[in-house]
């Protein structure tokens, strides 16, 4: 088959050079455009490295993008980490049509910040889904899935790059095989089970310490490392990044321990010890370093 590539980042690379280093016969990667300032793209980086044509559309609404995608005469397209729309008009090109990933288990956690919320919701069970991509936000019928637990400890950061990223990969190896043979199924989504959350942003992630410390926790660790959930010391934004919940009692953001470690704050029925912490203008550091610097103390209040 005729594979077309359109993604970015660590992932698209990821996808792109699996397919290659077993013989799939790629002829073309589409990834974002570039952007002034900012390192070529990893995917983009891959894809001339092998010798293969880049396509950079700024639409893919564009006709022009279309009938330059048809002349490609492309059998499946392949989507890994695609952040611009991309209508039916150009994913029904290929003969046998398109695929794409998604960090969730469809139809829950539609968007783009799928990651981050079932960890900051408690879930212990997350995945991925490779699906047949249509003109809805994730809504197309299902190829595949695959199922991940979210440890009690787990981050955003060790979820996708311990488990859906390399999972992943793996997926959409299988999803292109079942394609080839004919196999690939169409299992249309249950919209009575669909969730939606948008952009995880840092407004959603501010530490309100009088929460249940379960619920503190996994805020923490769902914006871990993105966006990074934040408090206030001495008016200033403090970005909270590693923590451990211990047990622990005080008036909800105060802080009832400080050691070489680290800090501990008091939150609803608990306490979170503090590990590593990002200043407002300063870069990430230990929390007991941090304490050092700022002059953090038992008894401070955060928030």
């Amino acid at each position: 088959m005729r594979i077309v590539v359109n993604g970015q980042q660590a992932f698209g690379k990821a996808v792109l050079e699996a397919l290659l280093e077993r013989g799939e016969d790629v002829v073309a990667v589409y990834c974002a455009p570039d952007k002034e300032g900012r390192p070529v793209d990893p995917l983009k980086e891959a894809a001339l490295q092998h010798d293969l044509p880049v396509f950079q559309p700024a639409s893919f609404k564009d006709p022009a993008a279309v009938e330059e995608f048809r002349a490609l005469k492309p059998d499946l397209g392949v989507m890994a980490y695609v952040i611009l729309f991309v209508p039916e008009e150009f994913l029904n090109v290929p003969t046998h049509g398109t695929i794409q990933y998604h960090p969730s288990l469809l139809p829950k956690h539609r968007g783009p910040s799928s990651i981050n919320w079932p960890i900051i919701q408690g879930s212990t069970k997350t995945g991925l889904t490779i699906f047949w991509p249509d003109n809805g936000l994730d809504t197309g019928p299902i190829l595949l899935q695959k199922e991940v637990d979210i440890g009690p400890d787990d981050t955003l950061g060790s979820v996708y790059f311990d488990k859906l990223f390399p999972l992943g990969v793996e997926a959409m190896l299988e999803s292109v095989d079942l394609v080839r043979d004919g196999k690939a199924p169409k299992v249309v989504q249950d919209e009575g089970q669909a969730t939606y959350e948008s952009w995880c942003k840092g407004e959603d992630v501010e530490i309100d310490w009088s929460r249940p410390a379960p619920e503190v926790y996994n805020m923490i660790r769902g914006a871990n490392p993105q966006p990074g959930a934040w408090t206030r010391h001495a008016g200033a934004v403090l970005k909270i990044f590693e923590s451990t919940r211990v047990e622990g009692e005080g008036k909800p953001g105060e802080v009832i321990a400080v050691d070489g470690d680290g800090f501990t704050v008091a939150a609803g029925g608990g306490a979170i010890q503090v590990h590593r912490v990002r200043p407002e203008g300063g870069k990430k550091d230990s929390a007991g370093a941090f304490a050092g610097e700022a002059g953090l103390k038992q008894g401070d209040v955060l928030g």
